[in-house]
């Protein structure tokens, strides 16, 4: 039955999509049965009415972007779910379609599959940073439901990335970028080689357009003399399997342009370096075959030493199994091997897509479900806390794919990444290990919790009960895990610490002017509560235990014995964070300016004056350390602020007049100037300037100092 064609013939203008959707149906065909493509061509009409009238950049129907994204699916022989699912993906985000919809006429677990595809576009975010990372969080979380929402999401990048011709250049950089961060590593990290490569080769040709043409031609230009010695290697090396009575087949391998260009770039070579490394992979029968003739290739060609690897009895991360090596080919050429069975070709290219394609292997399966499995598992303990932001680091770290294999004290394997320590260890045996590790043993010898692991030592740690995580192990971990688990331990413990600091804080400074919190009553304190836009006391309280907000000018606030309301809607009172409500002014001495590491002195009459950390009269304040004051500057602050700089120019005509020129062609108004000191050949002249920030002052300092007629310029402090 041609099910293409009934579908085409019930829409209207459907001949322009014929081809797409006969190439998808037949596809389907080879493997689904017929009741199952009813449902797919049923999500088709459903699919192309949503869409209907809407077009891609590139002018085509939208449809023809879904039934592309099934279209790579099916080649992967995913599921009639999986497959309904690409074809529906994008009509909840763009039509009118719900997901109500979908789950009614297709089920609830394609609408899942959707909903975790689907973008949050509906909810608003601070930034466009916050929306991305918020939509990657919850597409993870959906794909540890579900696998092949991301199955369905790396399709979609796919296609998209094959059609992003037709957009503006800096949205086709940012694409770009996210495809090599994130999506080309959770491919690589799924072991789906397929999508990998041309996920990472069309990055690559979009984020840098001209590298990737110069390296295309380049490849294009050897091509014809590497396949001739392509040809005769392989063809030696089939021989000499032949001759040991070995069935196999011998590929010559095509590198692809992201891996030669990120080879370039690591090692820093020239491109004549790279294109002359020819790879083969070898098919076998049984494990016992492949080192059989990983013995034969060894024979033929000596290898070099230190480059050969052995992941069939240590697999990758990801589960990927073969054997490496490199040998010095004719003339020296280095020639990388690659020999594998059959199984382990499937399981690389497909990865663990490989579960769909053939379900009823269960045990061959068992071993890149089971490290799919795991590592979800661990993306699920990483999003219970923290931001969406963080959560996308945390993923992006815990994709690279570079790892260390290192052996519990029972002899266990346990996979790290290049550079972790023994903390990392730590918790990856378990959250509650790494958070009471006091100690660690390698090789049965103590070593500092900080000592980098390296492949085949045996770890052991030791812990104690009630030892708690030190925030200074977050300066030498290395894993997502630990990271995540200690930064949230830490949160935790501030957390409760701090309401009780800032509780005690607060009530010490309204004693101080005659009052308590128990005096300031409930009513007073709710009305403070909404001036300063907080929930609870709970909120107040911490951010005073964080130093977030300041006790002495809450306290004031509070007991209303700040300066009157004009004063307080000063907008000087907010360009310190933490001072609503108080009179804030700036030292003459040191001219502090936004960027400056600065302190507070609480002073009578004259509320809190703000001084660099450098200031030389902060020396006459130490003996009354509690008026000093933590304060941090307002972040965007559109204020000029008072500095002074000192130049030395020498003496010609007209020195002054250029300076003074020079300052005002970086936007800043001069208020004073002043000869400090005049020499034989040289003036010392100090200029009082309007800066927005250090910024600014730094332009301005820059300008001056490139001056010919200016020796030095710096900036005063007392």
């Amino acid at each position: 039955m041609d099910y293409a064609a009934t579908i085409l013939s019930k829409l209207p203008g459907a001949s322009k999509r014929d081809h797409g959707v006969r190439r998808l149906i037949e596809t389907l065909q080879s493997y689904l049965p017929e009741e199952q493509l009813a449902v797919i061509t049923a999500a088709y009409e459903f699919g192309a009415n949503a869409h209907f009238g809407q077009t891609r950049k590139t002018g085509e129907a939208y449809i023809t972007h879904p039934v592309a994204v099934a279209q790579e699916l099916a080649e992967m022989h995913l599921d009639a779910q999986a497959i309904t699912a690409a074809i529906l993906h994008d009509t909840v985000e763009d039509t009118s379609a719900s997901l109500d919809e979908i789950a009614e006429q297709f089920g609830s677990e394609v609408a899942l599959l959707v909903d975790g595809v689907s973008k949050l576009d509906q909810i608003q975010f601070r930034s466009h940073a916050e929306a991305q990372a918020e939509s990657f969080r919850k597409m993870m979380l959906a794909m540890i439901e579900d696998i092949r929402v991301i199955l369905v999401k790396l399709a979609d990048r796919l296609h998209n990335m094959r059609t992003l011709g037709a957009m503006p250049a800096e949205k086709k950089k940012r694409i770009a970028r996210e495809t090599l961060d994130i999506y080309a590593p959770i491919a690589n990290r799924l072991g789906i080689n397929r999508l990998k490569v041309q996920l990472e080769d069309l990055g690559f040709k979009h984020l840098h357009p001209f590298r990737y043409r110069v390296l295309e031609a380049a490849l294009k230009k050897s091509q014809g003399s590497q396949k001739q010695i392509v040809k005769k290697i392989s063809e030696e090396f089939s021989s000499a399997m032949a001759d040991e009575g070995i069935e196999g087949d011998v590929i010559g391998r095509q590198k692809h342009l992201y891996s030669i260009y990120r080879k370039m770039a690591e090692k820093r070579c020239q491109l004549s370096d790279v294109v002359d490394v020819y790879g083969f992979r070898i098919i076998a029968d049984d494990v016992n075959t492949c080192y059989q003739v990983l013995g034969i290739v060894h024979g033929l060609y000596k290898p070099m030493p230190g480059r050969f690897k052995d992941y069939i009895a240590i697999p990758r991360i990801n589960g990927y199994q073969s054997l490496h090596t490199t040998l010095f080919g004719p003339k020296g050429l280095p020639l990388e091997v690659q020999i594998r069975t059959r199984e382990m070709d499937r399981l690389a290219e497909s990865g663990v897509a490989s579960h769909w394609i053939y379900k009823a292997d269960e045990k061959s399966n068992a071993s890149p479900q089971q490290r799919t499995r795991e590592w979800l598992a661990n993306l699920e303990e990483l999003q219970q806390s923290g931001t969406s932001e963080e959560f996308l680091e945390s993923v992006k770290v815990d994709l690279f794919p570079d790892r260390i294999y290192v052996f519990t004290p029972k002899g266990d394997i346990m996979p790290l990444p290049k550079g972790a320590t023994t903390v990392d260890f730590a918790y990856a045996v378990h959250t509650g290990i790494g958070n009471r590790c006091v100690a660690a043993k390698v090789n049965r010898g103590l070593v500092p919790l900080r000592t980098e692991l390296r492949n085949g030592q045996t770890v052991e740690v030791i812990t104690a009960k009630g030892a708690k995580p030190n925030p200074n192990w977050l300066t030498f971990v290395r894993t997502a895990k630990a990271r995540t688990a200690i930064r949230q331990h830490m949160k935790n413990l501030r957390s409760s610490e701090s309401v009780d600091l800032g509780k005690r804080l607060l009530d010490r400074s309204l004693k101080d002017l005659g009052s308590s919190l128990r005096k300031i009553g409930k009513v007073r304190m709710a009305a403070a509560l909404e001036e300063l836009g907080l929930d609870n006391n709970t909120a107040l309280f911490e951010q005073l235990g964080l130093g977030e907000r300041l006790a002495p000018l809450t306290a004031r606030f509070l007991a209303g014995t700040g300066e009157d309301s004009d004063v307080r809607e000063s907008t000087a009172s907010l360009i310190i964070a933490g001072t609503e409500g108080m009179v804030v002014s700036y030292a003459k001495c040191c001219f502090p300016i936004p960027g400056d590491d600065v302190m507070g002195y609480l002073t009578a009459g004259r509320g809190v004056v703000i001084h660099r950390n450098q200031c030389g009269n902060l020396s006459n304040f130490r003996k009354q350390p509690e008026k000093w004051i933590s304060v941090t500057w307002e972040k965007d602050i559109e204020l000029e602020f008072a500095c002074q700089i000192q130049t030395d120019t020498r003496n010609k005509p007209g020195v002054l007049a250029e300076v003074a020129a020079t300052i005002a062609d970086c936007g800043s108004n001069i208020e004073q100037v002043e000869v400090l000191g005049r020499h034989e050949d040289c003036s010392v002249l100090s200029f009082l300037l309007q800066v927005k920030d250090r910024a600014h002052l730094a332009k301005i300092m820059r300008s001056v100092r490139n001056m010919k007629n200016v020796i030095r310029v710096s900036r005063e402090s007392a």
